[in-house]
């Protein structure tokens, strides 16, 4: 994504700027957006989707026992030629980075990326994050890069894919899943796509992340209400749990259904069931 220009503006603007863009979020609960049908081009919680044209369709759904591996694109790229986009709060209304270490995409990716792995592992998904261990790694095929370690993750049979975070304005595309190359899209990269959006599978010709088998998901383009709500700290949570549900809802569509649990009709004690079972439910319910 190309570099943007640091705009300075003034503190009366930004704020104005980040009160505009919070208005409806009182009146729009965040839950409910993330879980509402969407309109073809434009989502209330994401904002933009992506319109490039994109025929393919994932087929067949994959085991609950798959390996799923989530990670923070650009992790791996900072200060490089390809680290993401700053967003529009800093570039264009000159706000503060949220950390000075990486670009804001970045920032962002890892809050994601943490709230899709957390909340995956409480609904029962064999899921997990990674990290590299530093910031700027140069040699993309290193073997402790995101595009190494998830391209080995996926040759073992796993699921990997990248969050990321589009660039704003006429620069960026909006939310969708660009799913990997080499290999026919399958039931999860089904699921993300009718949740968030389809990319081509060839988008930009190959990207480096799907031509190693990695699926990339961009949650939405980093500007405007979706950018506010994660900057705000009074809404911050709410939109990084809103985002991880729907993440981790698309990715239980494209698997296989919990097998059938048998229910035993044996008598407790006098033969009466204790009060309340057969009332209870479990994560198997979901």
């Amino acid at each position: 994504m190309p570099i943007s220009r640091h705009v300075p503006i003034s503190r009366r603007r930004l704020s104005m700027a980040i009160a505009i863009g919070g208005v409806a979020t009182a009146a729009l609960g965040l839950a409910t957006a993330a879980e509402a049908p969407s309109p073809p081009s434009q989502d209330p919680l994401l904002g933009t989707r992506v319109k490039l044209k994109a025929k393919w369709t994932g087929q067949g759904s994959l085991s609950r026992s798959i390996p799923i591996l989530v990670m923070a694109g650009h992790a791996d790229s900072q200060n490089m030629h390809g680290s993401g986009t700053s967003g529009a709060a800093v570039d264009v209304y000159g706000a503060r980075p949220m950390d000075p270490r990486m670009r804001d995409e970045l920032f962002w990716n890892l809050k994601v990326r943490d709230a899709i792995v957390q909340q995956g592992r409480e609904r029962g998904l064999n899921i997990k994050a990674y990290t590299p261990p530093a910031l700027t790694i140069r040699n993309g095929d290193h073997p402790s890069t995101n595009w190494s370690v998830g391209k080995r993750h996926v040759r073992k049979g796993g699921y990997a894919f990248e969050i990321h975070f589009d660039a704003y304005g006429k620069d960026g595309y909006g939310s969708g899943l660009i799913p990997a190359i080499h290999r026919h899209p399958n039931g999860l990269d089904e699921s993300l796509a009718a949740s968030f959006g389809r990319y081509p599978i060839r988008f930009r010709g190959g990207l480096g992340a799907p031509r190693r088998g990695i699926s990339i998901l961009e949650i939405g383009k980093l500007e405007g209400r979706l950018e506010q709500r994660l900057r705000s700290a009074t809404t911050r949570e709410a939109t990084l749990n809103a985002i991880a549900r729907r993440v981790n809802d698309a990715l239980l569509k494209g698997m296989a259904p919990f097998p059938p649990t048998a229910v035993s009709s044996k008598p407790d004690g006098d033969g009466n069931d204790p009060p309340g079972k057969g009332r209870q439910t479990s994560s198997a319910d979901e």
